[in-house]
């Protein structure tokens, strides 16, 4: 028993990674990189910190205490030392107030801190999301009440003063078909407006508020009836009687993150705006949350890749480290070039939200936004599962073994082609944008990023790619069910148009600005593995196939 495997080590997050690094001073103004750089620092040394406690603790999970010694319905729920951790380094580093400051970077700054700090905060950034979510429906609601009454308090930057927001949207009968809503909300004697009803995933129970949706008693039937509701969860620092936590999910990842069923038995509430076409004001929401997964999602690439990367140079196999062997290493180079694409797209969606939402966006941006939000969710959610699983296999026997602080990376990754819609349902998302503008603002950018291109084969791979789907869409424009059978394969190959455009865009920038060639190589990779993933099974083939 000679021979001991040194341990793959994590490189600083923030100083080591180079697409972070060159994103943020390729779109940033010079003062407001400068601004950021101690936050980003410190998130980056917190990262460090937080898996050398993985690799050296036993996972813990939250744990419910439902009744008290003397048989109080208590409700109580013990976090793991990094949510308890959540609100000092959130705030202290405006993990998600940063998003919320007045200039078009804002979600550019904000995403980079996410960036950093998701895996580092065991999903502490899920209810983070939900609250970055929330801060913006109320914006969009006009609602001055209730925007005075909780803004202030989610996006603070005392940890004393903060706030979680939840979103209770999922019940018994299903997650995105939410027309089947169950919960109802009722005015008492004093007017005061009341939920009753379940809700089966709460990921932010913790929280001390929560948007949630509700059937106004009396209203009809159907998604477009319901209204949306804000709630608190506490009154001086407990949990209010009328919320009642039935259990905590035993899940297959995301083990810290304390995920509840709960009851409502008559919380008071305060409708956002009017009590009707709640789905319609929480979308806000859900633009918002889809961005923090897919940034989320490609975050998780990375530091499955920065582990497998070190591995291979410290790991010796037949006379040679793994990352001299030619088969490991085009395996690892591979793995790279999808992560490289995701990166660029996830990042640009967070440039565009926070365009548009400073009303800088072209009326081409914009429109883009629309189709790309979908498109950087389900792909990046995809893709994440893929390269994690990938990564593990890179460790062998060692990736498999759960005290390595390995295997959590793959089913911690299975959430985000969960989490803010399924990959079916993003797919048809992006069928109802591209119904819009979105089509031509896409051909538009595209062009646009790949006009300083010097890499005129991944140029044409592109428009080629770009100019089949168009024709793929207009084939079936008007067979509805073919053109739904056919709208994953269409929303990854234009996911990876798009993203392959925008490597080309930072390839052009790396060779000029640094004199660097290593995009150029990711961009060649990517597009050798394909960008074409049209589906051409009709309506009749699939349901043979069922």
């Amino acid at each position: 028993m000679g021979f001991l495997q040194e341990a793959p080590q994590l490189a600083h997050p923030y100083r080591d990674d180079r697409l972070l690094v060159d994103l943020l001073d390729r779109v940033l103004p010079a003062e407001r990189r400068a601004a950021i750089e101690t936050d980003l620092d410190a998130l980056g040394d917190y990262a460090r910190l937080a898996w050398r406690r993985v690799c050296s603790t036993t996972r813990r999970k939250p744990v419910l205490t439902q009744w008290d010694a003397w048989g109080r319905r208590v409700d109580r729920i013990e976090l793991t030392p990094a949510w308890q951790e959540g609100p000092l380094l959130t705030t202290r580093h405006a993990v998600l107030a940063a998003g919320h400051e007045a200039h078009p970077e804002a979600r550019v700054e904000e995403f980079a801190r996410v960036y950093l700090y998701h895996l580092a905060s065991e999903f502490y950034t899920c209810p983070l999301a939900m609250t970055d979510g929330a801060a913006t429906a109320l914006k969009a609601s006009g609602n001055a009440q209730l925007i005075e009454r909780a803004l202030p308090h989610f996006l603070s930057r005392d940890p004393a003063n903060f706030w979680l927001s939840g979103q209770w949207m999922t019940e018994n009968a299903g997650g995105s078909d939410v027309g089947n809503t169950e919960t109802v909300a009722r005015r008492d004697a004093d007017g005061q407006w009341r939920l009753y009803g379940r809700k089966w995933f709460s990921s932010a129970v913790v929280g001390e508020a929560a948007l949630a949706l509700a059937r106004p008693e009396g209203a009809g039937s159907g998604a477009g009836a319901l209204a949306l509701f804000y709630v608190e969860t506490m009154d001086d620092g407990q949990r209010k009687p009328e919320l009642v936590i039935d259990r905590l999910k035993d899940k297959l990842g995301t083990h810290e993150l304390p995920t509840a069923e709960i009851h409502l038995d008559g919380l008071p509430a305060w409708p956002v705006g009017e009590l009707e076409h709640g789905v319609r004001q929480v979308a806000p929401m859900l633009n918002v949350t889809r961005s923090w997964n897919a940034i989320c999602a490609v975050a998780s690439m990375a530091r499955a890749l920065q582990l497998a990367r070190d591995y291979a140079r410290r790991r010796q196999a037949f006379g040679r480290s793994l990352a001299e062997q030619p088969l490991h290493a085009q395996t690892l180079a591979g793995m790279q070039a999808e992560f490289e694409a995701a990166f660029a797209l996830g990042f640009e969606v967070a440039h565009l939200l926070g365009r548009a939402e400073h009303r800088a966006a072209t009326p081409d941006e914009a429109a883009l936004l629309r189709l790309l939000t979908p498109l950087a969710k389900l792909w990046t959610g995809k893709l994440a599962i893929s390269i994690c699983s990938e990564a593990l296999e890179c460790f062998g026997g060692a990736g498999y073994i759960e005290d390595t602080g390995l295997p959590q990376l793959l089913r911690d990754a299975q959430v985000y082609a969960i989490w803010e819609g399924t990959t079916n349902v993003l797919s048809l998302d992006s069928l109802r944008a591209l119904a819009g503008k979105s089509p031509e603002a896409l051909r538009a950018c595209i062009a646009h990023w790949l006009a300083d291109s010097d890499d005129m084969h991944a140029a044409s791979a592109v428009q080629h790619t770009l100019d089949a789907a168009m024709r793929w869409l207009d084939t079936h424009g008007a067979q509805r069910d073919a053109l739904e059978a056919g709208a994953r394969g269409l929303a990854l190959t234009l996911a990876r148009c798009a993203a392959a455009a925008l490597l080309a865009r930072q390839a052009t920038w790396a060779k000029r600005q640094r004199g660097d060639l290593r995009p150029g190589a990711a961009l060649r990779r990517f597009v050798s593995h394909g960008l074409d993933r049209l589906d051409t099974l009709d309506a009749a083939d699939t349901a043979l196939l069922a």
